[in-house]
């Protein structure tokens, strides 16, 4: 049974197919998977976050699956990916912390195989409407400068006062046209993480 108690799932997909009115071969694919959930501690100070965490470990396979899905490809496909959350009026920071880092990375990276970088992320506080930006790195190198990039989301009525949206965002690509230098991707080892 979810722990979660979710409002709404959206999902959106976004293709690059022009860059500076240069052709983009293949198309660059960018996907976001979000969750509108209830924040059960709206209101009042907890000390012990353990629901949030433990919802947070749900919603990355969900979410992360949710994601490859949508760009139809395969798990090992994946590239670079990210995670973010806005808490509503009656929230704290401290509730999307508790969503996004202890136990939501392991799960995410199962739904994109492997993922031995650190997962990108961002948290606010923000009303319905608010532009949530998703950070992107290289699902296993974190020099690989040709997936720095991000993504945003907007649910036009979440999140409410008494809740959270949480999202993952996932792509299939870098940047388009990138040419900044740094770590090739066909080059990475995937072994620490950076390189």
């Amino acid at each position: 049974m979810s722990k979660a108690k979710i409002r709404k799932i959206v999902v959106t997909v976004e293709e690059t197919h022009r860059e500076m009115d240069r052709p983009v071969v293949p198309a660059t694919r960018k996907a976001v998977a979000a969750a509108v959930i209830e924040n059960p501690f709206a209101g009042a100070y907890h000390e012990n976050l353990d629901l949030l965490i433990e919802i947070g470990e749900e919603l990355g396979g969900l979410l992360g699956q949710r994601a490859v899905a949508a760009l139809g490809i395969t798990p090992a496909q994946a590239q670079s990916y990210g995670k973010a959350a806005a808490v509503g009026e009656n929230g704290e920071l401290e509730h999307a912390a508790a969503l996004l880092h202890p136990k939501l990375g392991a799960p995410l990276r199962k739904a994109v195989e492997k993922g031995a970088a650190l997962v990108p992320s961002s948290k606010k506080r923000g009303g319905p409407g608010v532009a949530l930006d998703i950070p992107l790195g290289h699902k296993d190198a974190a020099f690989v400068r040709s997936h720095f990039d991000g993504a945003e989301i907007r649910i036009s009525d979440a999140p409410r006062a008494n809740e959270i949206v949480i999202a993952v965002a996932v792509t299939d690509s870098g940047r388009p046209l990138p040419r900044i230098g740094g770590l090739a991707a066909e080059d990475i080892k995937g072994e620490d993480g950076l390189r």
